[in-house]
C-alpha cells in the first residue's frame, strides 16, 4: 500500500480525504468551484490507507450528485496515456467506482464513460464489473466484440481470455456474450474460454501442491528454515507450525523446547507457534524470552501467538506486561482489550494513550485498544456513575475524540465512533450527527440509531438515506426502523 498525502483534518480537503461526515456538509457550504476541486482531488488521488477495506466511492458519488459536478476531470484522468502504458487499479479504481455509483443514480454521462473505458481503457476489468451490475443487456452485449478483441486469436491469447473469464468478479457480461446469437464469433470464443476454465480447474486439482516437509519434527523444522534460503525467500514458520501439529508427539517436546529457545530463526518461530497453540506449560516464558530477542521473525511469532491465547494464566501475565513499551507490552494490552475485565480498563487506556502519543492517530494496533476501551466502558457513559467502567469512560473520551478527528482510516474512525457511543454522554448530539454522512456503512448505521433529533439536519438525512437506492441494506433497516417507530430521539 502507498502512503497518501493527507491534508490537515480541519480543511475541506482533509475532511473529504478522510471520508468524514463533516466533509459533504462543509463542501455544500463552500464556494462550488473550491468544493469541486477538493472532491476531484480525492477521486483522482485515492486517499485511502487501505483501499481493500475502506469505503469512499458512494460517499464521493453522492457529493458529485449534490454539486452536479462535471466528469471532465475523471475522463482526462482515465484516458491519460499512462493508463495504457502501465494500467494501475490503484490509480483508476476509485474513479471507476464513483462512475459506477453515478450511473446507478441515472447519470448517463457516467454510464457512457464507463462503456468507453471498458472498451479501450487499461483497467477495463474494473469498468466491466461496474457495468455488470448497472448496465442493461443491450449495452453489455454491445461491448462483447471490443472486449474479446483484446485477446488475439492465438494460443496465448486464448489462454489470456480463459484467465479473464475465470477471474471475472461479475460473470454476467461473459454469460451474455456466450449466448449472444447476433455475434456468433464472439459467442464461440467466450464459450471455448469457459470450457477451458473448467478443464484448467480439473487439472489444478490433479497437480501437486508443491514442496512438502518430511514426516518428522526435525524435517519440518529444517523445511521451515530452508524457505529462507531460497530466492525469493519464503516464510514457512506458520505452515511448519501446522505441520508440527500432525507429526509431533509428547516425546518430541524437549527437541521443540530447544528449537524454540535456541534454534535458527524460522525453526524457532515455528516451534514457538506450535508450543503456544498446544498450550505448553512454558509457553508464556518462551514468549517473554522471544520478546527479548532481536530477531524480528521470532518476535512476530511471539506476539501473534500471545494474542491467540485466551486462558486466565495469559491474562494474569498480560497484566504484568501491559505497561511495557515494547511490542510484547503492546500485544499484552491488546489481549486485555479483547478479553480483560473491568479492572483492566486503566491498563488498556494507558496503552491507548501511549500508542497515540508515539505513533499518532494511525498507529498499528489502535483498533483493538479502542474497541477494548469501548467494551470496558460500555454502559458507564455517565461520569457520575460508580465503578471502574465509569472511570474509564470519563478518561477515555478525549483521546477517542482525537483519534476520531485525526485518523486517516475511515475504518478506525468508525471504531472510535462506536467506542465514543459507549463512553461519551455527548456523542448523540455531537459526532453521531456528523456520522450520518460518513463514508462507512457501519458508521452510518450507528448514527442512525444514536443521532439526536435536536439537530434539524438529522431527520432530513434519515429520510434521504431511507430513500437512496444505493444505500446499504443494514443502514436502511436501521433508518426505516427509527422513522417508522416515530422515535427520532437518540438511543
Amino acid at each position: 500500500m502507498f502512503d497518501p498525502d493527507i491534508a490537515p483534518s480541519g480543511t475541506l480537503l482533509g475532511l473529504l480525504q478522510r471520508g468524514r461526515g463533516d466533509g459533504p456538509l462543509h463542501a455544500l457550504a463552500a464556494p462550488r468551484a473550491e468544493a469541486l476541486a477538493a472532491l476531484e482531488h480525492c477521486v483522482l488521488r485515492d486517499p485511502r490507507l487501505d483501499w481493500r477495506v475502506e469505503s469512499r466511492s458512494l460517499y464521493y458519488a453522492r457529493l458529485y450528485s449534490d454539486l452536479e459536478g462535471p466528469l471532465d476531470g475523471i475522463e482526462q484522468h482515465l484516458f491519460h496515456p499512462d493508463d495504457l502504458v502501465a494500467p494501475d487499479e490503484h490509480r483508476c479504481g476509485l474513479a471507476l467506482s464513483v462512475l459506477g455509483h453515478l450511473a446507478g443514480y441515472g447519470r448517463r454521462d457516467a454510464l457512457h464513460l464507463l462503456r468507453r473505458y471498458a472498451a479501450t481503457g487499461g483497467c477495463w476489468e474494473w469498468a466491466l464489473d461496474e457495468l455488470a451490475v448497472r448496465d442493461d443487456e443491450n449495452g453489455l452485449r454491445s461491448l462483447g466484440p471490443d472486449i474479446v478483441a483484446r485477446f488475439p486469436a492465438t494460443a496465448e491469447g486464448d489462454a489470456d481470455l480463459a484467465r479473464a473469464v475465470r477471474e471475472a468478479y461479475e460473470p454476467r457480461p461473459w454469460q451474455l456474450w456466450a449466448e449472444d446469437p447476433a455475434r456468433p464469433a464472439t459467442a464461440e470464443r467466450v464459450r471455448k474460454a469457459a470450457e477451458r476454465v473448467s478443464f484448467d480447474r480439473w487439472q489444478r486439482q490433479l497437480r501437486s501442491a508443491g514442496p512438502t516437509p518430511g514426516w518428522s519434527v526435525a524435517a519440518v523444522l529444517d523445511w521451515a528454515q530452508q524457505g529462507l534460503g531460497g530466492y525469493p525467500a519464503v516464510e514457512r514458520d506458520q505452515a511448519a507450525a501446522r505441520c508440527l501439529g500432525a507429526v509431533a508427539g509428547p516425546e518430541d517436546r524437549p527437541a521443540l523446547l530447544d528449537a524454540a529457545l535456541h534454534g535458527p530463526s524460522a525453526a524457532r518461530a515455528a516451534a514457538l507457534r506450535h508450543l503456544t497453540d498446544r498450550r505448553d506449560p512454558q509457553r508464556l516464558d518462551l514468549i517473554e524470552a522471544a520478546a527479548a530477542d532481536g530477531d524480528e521473525r521470532v518476535l512476530r511469532a511471539a506476539v501473534e501467538s500471545l494474542e491467540r491465547l485466551r486462558d486466565e494464566e495469559t491474562l494474569d501475565r498480560a497484566r504484568e506486561w501491559a505497561a511495557r513499551t515494547d511490542p510484547l507490552g503492546s500485544a499484552a494490552a491488546r489481549v486485555l482489550a479483547r478479553r480483560g475485565g473491568p479492572g483492566d480498563g486503566d491498563l488498556v487506556l494507558a496503552a491507548l494513550r501511549r500508542t497515540v502519543q508515539t505513533g499518532g492517530a494511525d498507529a498499528d494496533g489502535l483498533d483493538a485498544l479502542i474497541e477494548g476501551v469501548g467494551r470496558l466502558a460500555d454502559g458507564h457513559v455517565a461520569c457520575g456513575a460508580a465503578g471502574s467502567g465509569a472511570h474509564t469512560a470519563c478518561r477515555a473520551a478525549p483521546v477517542l475524540r482525537h483519534v476520531y478527528r485525526e485518523t486517516s482510516s475511515s475504518q478506525l474512525r468508525g471504531t472510535a465512533a462506536r467506542a465514543l457511543a459507549a463512553s461519551d454522554p455527548g456523542f448523540g448530539s455531537g459526532f453521531a450527527v456528523e456520522c450520518l454522512w460518513d463514508c462507512e456503512e457501519s458508521t452510518r448505521e450507528l448514527a442512525a440509531h444514536r443521532a439526536a433529533s435536536g439537530d434539524v439536519r438529522v431527520l432530513t438525512q434519515l429520510r434521504r438515506l431511507a430513500a437512496d437506492p444505493a444505500e446499504e441494506a443494514e443502514v436502511q433497516t436501521a433508518v426505516r426502523g427509527r422513522l417508522s417507530s416515530g422515535d427520532t430521539a437518540a438511543r
